[in-house]
């Protein structure tokens, strides 16, 4: 029997967290939803820009996380600010909070997406970025692009 190809469908990326952070590690979370919550999902109205994860009493949850309410529901539809629970096994759990009680280290968001029918949260291990890091990151990214804006006059 042919293992069959992994479908991801992204439904929010959080750049923002690429800007601010260095990531040193990524886990895949499932999220516990309610149904109208994942029929919005399903029409991409989730936003992660502003959202944090916490760990507490052993339990993972996402703050902030903003899915809009879904337009056909009714008195079904749920907060959109609600806090999610993640869902984690318990020893990468035990991991998790172990790293984060090192100084400057902190969990971030950075995708959520579609994958087998099932709504999945990347979660990164992050390091918060210092000013300066940010400017040589900026700096970098444009050296990048004028180079290859040197390279496509060139070949034209």
């Amino acid at each position: 029997m042919a293992k069959q190809k992994e479908t991801q469908k992204l439904i929010a990326n959080n750049k923002k967290a690429y800007h601010d952070y260095f990531i040193e590690e990524t886990y895949e979370a499932g999220i516990a939803l309610h149904g109208t919550e994942v029929k919005s999902m399903r029409q991409g109205k989730c936003s992660i820009k502003e959202s944090f994860i916490r760990i507490e009493n052993g339990e993972v949850f996402v703050y902030g996380m903003h899915v809009s309410p879904y337009e056909k529901g009714n008195i079904f539809n749920k907060d959109p600010l609600r806090v999610k629970k993640l869902l984690l096994h318990r020893q990468e759990i035990s991991r998790l909070s172990g790293k984060v009680a090192e100084k400057g280290l902190t969990l971030v968001p950075l995708q959520v997406y579609f994958k087998e029918g099932k709504v999945k949260v990347e979660i990164g291990l992050a390091r918060g970025k210092k000013l300066y890091d940010k400017r040589q990151d900026i700096a970098k990214k444009d050296q990048r692009r004028e180079a290859e804006k040197e390279f496509k006059v060139k070949n034209l």
